[in-house]
């Protein structure tokens, strides 16, 4: 496997944290285009690569029962993040305390993303796409926390590995081999709830709407172009 399938998630998480440092914690317009051309992109690669996979490998039915359990999952853990896998980054403060059920809700998430990546390779590329923004919001978060150096950075290195090692675990181990296409059912179930809701959101005046339109059709054409 390619070294870019560990890498390219890894970067997408630098990337972001630049970003956070250079737009100073402000929420800009190019971010959010950003997060609905990976939203779109995200969607187009699970329905174009993974979905007709695992239909063709699990009984219909049960692929249809991993899936609506990928989607209840996914609502649990954003009843723990608070939504910021799809950009919801106002998350209240805590004093200072260090927000493990947000870091592990964001840690299982970006493991399981890891999964997909074993057999198709542009997923990869969905995932450093929509890791920017998220990274981006994310680190913004922190930075406006009273958390200390230390804890910021141990928060994005973990977050950060979660994706290479579901990747590395998934091509490496028997066991999650045998189980590969419910993990990717379950997967495309999370994907589905993120990107719909990153799509469906409602933006700020009709031209911001029209410029979203215009990055939604652009993932969607991307994805199937490669």
């Amino acid at each position: 496997m390619p070294m870019n399938t560990y890498l390219l998630p890894i970067v997408a998480i630098a990337i972001g944290v630049i970003i956070a440092i250079v737009t100073k914690g402000r929420k800009s317009i190019g971010t959010k285009l950003l997060l609905s051309f990976s939203g779109a992109f995200l969607l187009a690669l699970a329905l174009f690569d993974l979905l007709p996979e695992v239909y063709h490998h699990l009984d219909p039915k049960q692929t249809g029962l991993f899936i609506m359990c990928g989607i209840l999952l996914q609502i649990v853990l954003e009843f723990f993040s608070k939504g910021v896998e799809h950009g919801h980054a106002d998350i209240p403060q805590e004093g200072e305390r260090f927000p493990w059920i947000l870091f592990i809700s964001l840690c299982i998430h970006s493991f399981l993303e890891g999964f997909p990546i074993h057999q198709h390779n542009d997923m990869v590329y969905g995932i450093l796409i929509h890791k920017i923004p998220i990274a981006a919001l994310i680190t913004t978060f922190l930075f406006q926390s009273r958390y200390s150096k230390v804890q910021i950075i141990g928060f994005l290195v973990v977050f950060g590995a979660m994706t290479p090692l579901g990747t590395f675990i998934s091509n490496n181990t028997v066991l999650a081999a045998e189980h590969l296409d419910v993990v990717n059912a379950i997967v495309i179930g999370i994907f589905l709830h993120i990107a719909t809701t990153i799509l469906f959101e409602t933006g700020e005046g009709h031209k911001f709407n029209l410029s979203k339109l215009v990055m939604v059709c652009l993932g969607i054409s991307i994805a199937h172009l490669i």
